[in-house]
C-alpha cells in the first residue's frame, strides 16, 4: 500500500486537476455490454455459408444474455464478457427446392475461451437426411466462420475499451493529432517499399550513426510482450495514437505515431525476436536503422534485449528516450507488465 510521509506518488491527488485515480492506481471501470449486444448481433447477422452442395445464412440474433466490460486496475487493462448466444437461420441444398430451418446456439463465448474453442451448437426443424446435409454445411464450414467473427468482436472490443482507460501521470501530456494527407499517404508508400538488406546503396551524403544497445525487464511471459508488440489492437492500445498502417508479418510495413516512425519487418520469430527496418520521420530522407528485439524468458519475468543499429548520431539521444517513454513505460503502464496484482 501506499507509504505515508515518502513521496509515494499514490497519495499525491492534487498534482492532477481532476484529482481522481492518481497514476491510474485505483480502480475503474467501463460497461461494455450494450455496446457488445449491438456489435454481436451485427457480426452474425446476415452471414451466408456457401459450398459445393448448399448455403446456409443467419437471419435474426435471437438472443444475447450476459455482460462486458473494461476495467483498469494498477495500470492494468482488464476485459471481462460472458455471452451466450442465440440465432435463427435457413438453408438450402442446390438441387432441392426445399429450404430448411433451425438455430444456432453459442454458449461460452467468454474471456476463458479462446476464439478457436468456442463452442457452435447447429440445430435443424426437421428430421430428414436433406435436412441433416443443410444443418451439416452450417455446423462445419459454419463454425470457422462464426468464430472468426468472434475474434473481431473481442478484437474491437479492446481497441474500442482500451481508449481513454489508462489516464496521463503528472507532467505526462497526450496531445491529440489528426493525421494529414501526407502522414496517410506515407503508409501507403511504407507498404510497398522492398526490403533493404545491409547491401543496399546509400543515398545522399555520408551520415554519421551510432549503435544503440539496452535491456528491459518486463512482468510477464515472453508470449504477452511478443503479442504487445506485434497484435495491431494492443500496439494501438499502448501508442494512444492513429495507427496509419501495421502488418507484423515478414515484408510487412508499419506506420504508429501519426507517421513519425514508420519501417517494415524483416523477420519474427514468435515468442522469441523480431527484426525491423526502421526510421523516424525527421531523419534524411530513406535512411534506416536496423532494430532487433530478442525476449528472454525467466522464472517471474521476461527481459527484453534490444540493438538498434544505424541511428544518426544527432538522434541518438532523442531515440533512446523515444524508446523507454513511447514504448516501454507506455507497455508497462497499459498492460500492467511492470507491477504484480496483490
Amino acid at each position: 500500500m501506499a507509504k505515508w510521509g515518502e513521496g509515494d506518488p499514490r497519495w499525491i491527488v492534487e498534482e492532477r486537476a481532476d484529482a481522481t485515480n492518481v497514476n491510474n492506481w485505483h480502480w475503474t471501470e467501463k460497461n461494455a455490454s450494450n455496446w457488445s449486444k449491438d456489435k454481436i448481433k451485427n457480426l452474425l447477422t446476415g452471414l451466408k455459408v456457401e459450398c459445393d452442395d448448399g448455403w446456409c445464412e443467419i437471419k435474426e440474433v435471437t438472443k444475447v444474455e450476459g455482460e462486458a466490460s473494461a476495467s483498469n486496475r494498477k495500470a492494468k487493462l482488464i476485459f471481462f464478457y460472458e455471452w451466450e448466444v442465440e440465432a435463427d437461420w435457413t438453408g438450402q441444398l442446390d438441387d432441392s427446392k426445399t429450404k430448411y430451418k433451425g438455430t444456432l446456439k453459442i454458449p461460452n463465448l467468454s474471456e476463458e475461451n479462446d476464439p478457436s474453442d468456442i463452442d457452435v451448437i447447429v440445430t435443424v426443424k426437421n428430421e430428414s437426411d436433406e435436412a441433416f446435409k443443410v444443418k451439416e454445411i452450417l455446423r462445419k464450414k459454419g463454425t470457422p466462420m462464426i468464430q472468426e467473427q468472434i475474434a473481431k468482436y473481442i478484437k474491437d472490443l479492446k481497441v474500442e475499451f482500451s481508449q481513454g482507460m489508462i489516464l496521463p501521470a503528472k507532467g505526462a501530456v497526450e496531445k491529440p493529432r489528426v493525421p494529414s494527407p501526407a502522414t496517410t499517404n506515407l503508409a501507403k508508400q511504407e507498404l510497398s517499399k522492398p526490403i533493404m538488406g545491409d547491401s543496399a546503396k546509400p543515398v545522399g551524403v555520408k551520415i554519421h550513426t551510432k549503435k544503440l544497445t539496452d535491456k528491459q525487464k518486463f512482468k510477464c511471459r515472453a508470449s504477452d510482450l511478443y503479442r504487445a508488440l506485434t497484435e495491431k489492437e494492443m500496439v494501438q492500445a499502448f501508442t494512444r495514437n492513429s495507427m496509419l498502417a501495421f502488418e507484423a508479418e515478414k515484408g510487412g510495413g508499419f506506420v504508429l505515431f501519426d507517421g513519425y516512425i514508420s519501417g517494415t519487418f524483416t523477420d519474427l520469430t514468435p515468442h522469441e525476436r523480431i527484426e525491423m527496418r526502421w526510421r523516424c520521420q525527421n531523419w534524411p530522407d530513406e535512411h534506416y536503422s536496423n532494430v532487433t528485439f530478442e525476449f528472454k524468458e525467466g522464472e517471474d519475468e521476461t527481459v527484453l534485449h534490444i540493438t538498434q543499429t544505424g541511428i544518426p548520431s544527432t538522434e541518438f539521444e532523442r531515440t533512446k528516450e523515444g524508446w523507454e517513454r513511447y514504448y516501454w513505460e507506455s507497455i508497462r503502464q497499459t498492460f500492467g507488465f511492470g507491477v504484480r496484482l496483490i
